[in-house]
């Protein structure tokens, strides 16, 4: 497929790095938190760059943007997160016009998650695509990519199975606790950390465990009150975690804290304890596991952990991607006709000068000369012939970069 030139000065790139050849450690170097997003879109902004997005969670990073080359946008990655170009480098990747798009769209309809299906990343999406507006930073055809990713994400997710069975690294911790626990009924279980997260680790473990022994702690005691409300669970002080780890058989670390929030200093107790680290970057210091009765598990290993229906969902890939390639052949088509809509805006105009010129010739040389039809016949001539050079480059076996070429050549127009 041809590479679409989305801008007339400069190309769209995706720059990143996910799970797949970065490990939890590396991604923790170049995860962006609420307040480093902001910054990152402020610089944007301020070096000119246009259509800029900025994705940031436990299994990647990605900026997605209209630059003239893409070290501008490793650049501010790396300016904004404590990774270097020499790490990024390692570990990433650099998708350009079409193919940047295309994984948007295997991004955003959870193809490339770490566990297939997951479909979390959209709201990341949305919710990246807001905050990029709020900056001015959601040009036209950002804003239109991110539209269709969505629409396409919708569509993968009602009219497929891929969905099915544990598609999420909250669930996944769960049905990992299901299976290594004894006895998971009775476990004192300690959730640290309500976010997004956290709040869907509680749900599965409601649901799933029928433990009535859950307690969380969030740093923002009222934040933790609203799920625990939500969920009859109990909550905790913050200033009462190490009594809380104590008391536990089971504790889940969901912060998103860019330190360790647990470390083997916070731990006292004797009796066996797991911790889950659902958390990037890590938020359990490895010093823990110098405690004789620490098992610690972090979310790569979860997201290793299969089910009886992932032959299912990896059966549905097809259907996915046929979908993806319906809507982006849509935004693609879009693409095209903005891209030559200067062009037949342009020649309207030449035309529309030429039926001016020569109604006000024909005006001084006819004396009877009936200008009310005269004009109603030419704008119809005008329109007809503007519609017919429109499809001609709408037409996908012609080139429309030569035909607007052309046209502007024969009819003298101004760039």
């Amino acid at each position: 497929m041809k590479q679409n030139q989305i801008s007339m000065h400069h190309s769209f790139y995706c720059i990143g790095l996910s799970y797949e050849k970065a490990n939890a450690e590396v991604r923790g170097f170049f995860s962006l938190d609420a307040t480093s997003k902001e910054n990152l879109l402020k610089d944007a902004s301020s070096s000119g760059l246009e259509g800029v997005l900025a994705i940031s969670t436990c299994n990647r990073t990605e900026i997605y943007g209209f630059a003239q080359h893409p070290f501008q946008l490793i650049k501010l990655l790396c300016q904004h997160s404590n990774g270097t170009v020499e790490e990024f480098e390692k570990v990433a990747y650099v998708y350009k016009n079409n193919d940047a798009i295309d994984h948007m769209f295997r991004v955003g309809t959870g193809l490339e998650s770490q566990i297939l299906g997951d479909f979390e990343i959209i709201g990341q999406i949305k919710n990246s695509a807001a905050l990029s507006k709020k900056f001015n930073l959601l040009n036209t055809y950002l804003g239109r990519l991110v539209n269709c990713v969505i629409r396409a994400s919708k569509l993968v997710k009602t009219e497929t199975e891929i969905s099915s069975g544990a598609t999420s690294v909250s669930f996944a911790s769960v049905q990992y606790m299901l299976k290594e626990v004894k006895q998971i009924s009775d476990k004192n279980i300690l959730l640290f950390g309500t976010g997004k997260i956290g709040r869907n680790t509680c749900d599965n473990l409601v649901k799933h465990t029928k433990n009535k022994k859950i307690t969380l702690i969030n740093r923002t005691k009222d934040k933790a009150e609203k799920v625990a409300d939500k969920l009859d669970v109990t909550v905790a002080d913050y200033a009462n975690l190490q009594t809380e780890i104590s008391n536990a058989d089971i504790l889940i670390v969901a912060t998103g804290s860019l330190l360790p929030t647990i470390t083997k200093s916070t731990i006292n107790t004797e009796k066996e304890l797991l911790i889950l680290d659902l958390s990037i970057p890590k938020n359990v210091a490895s010093n823990v596991l110098e405690l004789p009765n620490v098992n610690l598990v972090h979310l790569d290993d979860l997201s290793k952990i299969t089910d009886n229906t992932l032959e299912r969902r990896e059966s549905q890939i097809p259907l996915a991607e046929a979908i993806i390639k319906e809507n982006k052949e849509k935004f693609i088509a879009w693409l095209e006709t903005r891209k030559f809509a200067p062009t037949i805006k342009a020649l309207k105009q030449k035309l529309e000068k030429i039926q001016s010129e020569e109604i006000d010739y024909q005006r001084k040389q006819i004396s009877d000369f009936n200008e009310e039809q005269a004009v109603l016949l030419s704008d119809r001539i005008v329109q007809k012939i503007t519609k017919q050079f429109a499809n001609h480059l709408k037409e996908n076996n012609t080139s429309s970069e030569e035909s607007m070429a052309l046209i502007s050549k024969v009819f003298q127009l101004e760039n």
